[in-house]
């Protein structure tokens, strides 16, 4: 075929040309649009030269009238199956009635069917035998390589073989829509592109995607004469025929100049889909027209598939290893973190570890006007003008980018160290950043051609693509850093929800600390409130009596010295015992508890027992449940027992009988022990205080104690991590209650 005279063509609307309605066919074969029961709706333009029928005049006509009854009889029955999808489907063979062989495609696309008639010289259907062989070969060879590089090597070399193209490269896409030439096979004489990259507008979005749906396009001939499809709109839809799934489609005039500008006449493209997205072609050329027939692009569509499965998991692999070694790095990170209680002063210890996490050259913290650095990083200024800026800019999330100066001016002036930031927000209200600086790494980028030359040179021919030439053109990148992967910033973000953690422990650690201290202020309180009352008192009488004891030496009253001395011994022993409750109540938070499983049941004997001289010939009346088993250690388990039935024998001083009732409720989680009393009671409106150190709400006259008792119970059953509380009406006797939580089974 001859080209036409070159139209004006659009330079610059290349990326909105209707590359899926082109309207017409690459004219080595021919196209019929069918109805559902196989009447013509619309002919390729040249179908006279391949059949002897006008175009003009096939719609309406059955299509054994195109074709020949034997074509009809062979192509009807898979025509008519329901199943044809929107893939081209290949059904074999065709002779026509005028003796010509197709290969014929087919596929169901808006409301049609389109049926594709390639011209070949044999008879027979394709022969896919040697398909089995190229792809066994190249399954053996992959086997034998682990790098992506080596596999595409492979594949070029495989599918140039087959083809018989000129030069075949693997074409590899980046992020920007940039494509690289990663693998070439190529005959002598062919430019080589191996390592040079391509402009995304080479192959503009659209055209990307088109790639992503068809995963193979052929061009024989870039001099072709397009062949329009009559009548030109389809009868269905009343648009223009959607023939993204064509083998025939024509393709851009934009593009066969652009192949002829390179010194192309033939090229074909497979798609290579990794994960749902393109990752690349296989790019072929030839210098001159070259037919491939269907069972050679069939062949090379499989090995393609399979080549995009082997990327695949070499590039799961290689994730999976750098994401474990990252994460590795941040569990050494966390595990140092925990360590100390001062959070900025672990983060600085862990500096090394850090910049490895991040593959960074530097690393700050900033803690409003704090700011610890490491390795190389901006000056304290700069460092925290750009804290500002993050905090100005809202981002609350981590922040991450290869090229600051873009969004940050004034990181012109930090392209050395800080061409790259990827920052941690610590705090949603705070200034508190944690920053990874990565250096400026210029790059050298070899371009098939000088991608900035989009338009032609004024006077130049219209017809000339955006690409004048396809010589080698170096581009040396400035003020970008290595990216951050993917792994960095998930990994970043993990790190972070980690590092919040770190802290929400610490403020609860300050929390119960600050607690704890509160608690034991009260109790310093209490204690001093002791020592200068408690305490004192009975100091007091020793002295007092002490002093009447040596006033009336020269007295002969005995019985009057025996009742000093009584009384000075009686004040000895109650300082003894406030000493002893002290000592006792201050071991209470320090001895280590050692839990086992205690009965209850003996553990209430025991204590009852070792009460026997307390109430001597008192009527007390036990009411002692069934007891279930406690989880506790049974020594302190014990002590505040025995404090509560001491506390019920005591206020029942005024009964007879005393009724002490014992008795249990079982919970899910905890079960709760009871000891009730008919005794004296007490006001509920200074319950708060029951449980205090020294705390009485009774007169030493009428119930002895040193206000030790309650205070020790309450701190045995809260190390346990249970509760204690009480209930009374005062007069009519009490109800004090603890609980233990129960043991957590081991996994």
């Amino acid at each position: 075929m001859t080209q036409a005279a070159p139209a004006q063509l659009d330079l610059s609307a290349c990326d909105q040309e209707p590359i899926r309605t082109p309207g017409s066919i690459q004219p080595h074969g021919f196209m019929l649009t069918l109805t559902p029961d196989l009447v013509v709706a619309q002919a390729s333009a040249n179908l006279a030269q391949w059949t002897g029928h006008a175009a003009d005049e096939a719609a309406g006509q059955p299509l054994a009238q195109i074709v020949g009854e034997a074509a009809h009889a062979r192509l009807a029955p898979e025509l008519l199956d329901g199943a044809l999808g929107a893939r081209p489907l290949y059904l074999g063979t065709a002779t026509l009635g005028n003796g010509a062989h197709f290969d014929v495609l087919a596929h169901r696309w808006d409301g049609l069917v389109i049926a594709e008639f390639e011209r070949v010289e044999r008879s027979q259907p394709a022969d896919f035998r040697h398909l089995y062989p190229l792809i066994s070969d190249f399954l053996a060879k992959a086997n034998q390589h682990a790098s992506i590089a080596a596999l595409t090597e492979v594949a070029a070399r495989h599918v140039r073989s087959v083809t018989g193209f000129g030069r075949v490269m693997i074409y590899q896409f980046d992020t920007d829509g940039h494509g690289r030439v990663v693998a070439e096979s190529k005959e002598d004489g062919y430019e080589s592109y191996l390592g040079q990259h391509f402009p995304a507008s080479d192959i503009p979005a659209q055209a990307r995607e088109l790639y992503r749906l068809s995963p193979i396009r052929l061009i024989q001939d870039a001099n072709y004469e397009p062949a329009p499809l009559a009548p030109p709109r389809n009868p269905v839809t009343g648009g223009l025929n959607d023939l993204s799934f064509a083998a025939l489609r024509s393709v851009s005039p934009v593009h066969l100049q652009y192949m002829r500008n390179m010194g192309t006449l033939a090229s074909m493209s497979v798609s290579l889909i990794v994960k749902g997205q393109l990752w690349g072609l296989i790019s072929c050329h030839n210098a001159a027209p070259c037919p491939v027939p269907v069972e050679k692009r069939t062949a090379c569509e499989q090995l393609g598939q399979i080549l995009a499965l082997c990327i695949e998991s070499r590039e799961d692999a290689a994730e999976l290893q750098f994401r474990l070694e990252v994460r590795r790095v941040m569990v050494e990170l966390l595990g140092h973190l925990t360590k100390g209680t001062d959070f900025l002063e672990n983060m600085s210890g862990v500096f090394p570890e850090l910049l490895r996490f991040a593959r960074a050259g530097g690393v700050a913290i900033v803690a409003d006007d704090l700011i610890m650095t490491y390795g190389d990083t901006p000056d304290e200024d700069a460092i925290r003008a750009l804290s500002t800026w993050l905090a100005v800019q809202g981002h609350t999330e981590v922040y991450h980018t290869n090229h600051l100066a873009a969004s940050y001016p004034p990181a012109k002036a930090l392209t050395r160290c800080a061409s790259g930031l990827l920052a941690l927000p610590i705090s949603r209200i705070h200034k508190h950043y944690l920053l990874w600086f990565r250096p400026e790494l210029v790059q050298t980028i070899e371009w098939a051609g000088n991608p900035h030359e989009k338009q032609a040179r004024p006077g130049a021919p219209t017809q000339l693509s955006p690409r004048q030439s396809f010589a080698t053109w170096r581009e040396t990148i400035h003020g970008q850093s290595l990216p951050w992967h993917s792994a960095e910033i998930e990994l970043t973000v993990e790190f972070r929800s980690a590092l919040l953690g770190i802290a929400l422990e610490r403020a609860e650690q300050m929390a119960e600390l600050a607690e704890e201290l509160g608690r034991a202020n009260k109790e310093l309180e209490a204690f001093s409130y002791s020592v200068s009352h408690d305490l004192r008192a009975p100091l007091r009488h020793i002295v007092g009596f002490s002093d009447l004891l040596l006033e009336a030496g020269g007295l002969d009253d005995a019985d009057r010295r025996q009742r000093f001395l009584r009384n000075i011994k009686e004040s000895a022993r109650l300082a003894g015992k406030l000493v002893d409750d002290l000592l006792s109540f201050s071991q209470m938070g320090r001895a280590a508890l050692r839990p086992t499983t205690v009965d209850m049941n003996d553990l209430v004997s025991a204590c009852i027992d070792k009460l026997g001289l307390e109430i001597g010939q008192r009527n007390v009346d036990w009411h002692i449940d069934h007891l279930p088993a406690a989880w506790a250690d049974p020594s302190f388990l014990h002590l505040a027992v025995l404090n509560l039935l001491s506390n019920a024998v005591k206020f029942t001083a005024g009964r007879d009988p005393a009724v002490i009732r014992i008795w249990a409720e079982d919970g899910e989680h905890e079960t709760v022990f009871h000891v009730a009393d008919n005794g004296a009671g007490f006001n509920m409106d200074y319950v708060h205080k029951l449980f205090g150190v020294f705390q009485r709400l009774h007169r030493m006259e009428d119930f002895q104690g040193t206000g030790i008792g309650l205070a020790n119970v309450r701190r045995i059953i809260e190390r346990h991590d249970g509760r204690v509380w009480a209930q009374s009406v005062q007069g009519e006797g009490a109800t004090f209650s603890f609980s233990i939580p129960k043991q957590t089974p081991n996994p």
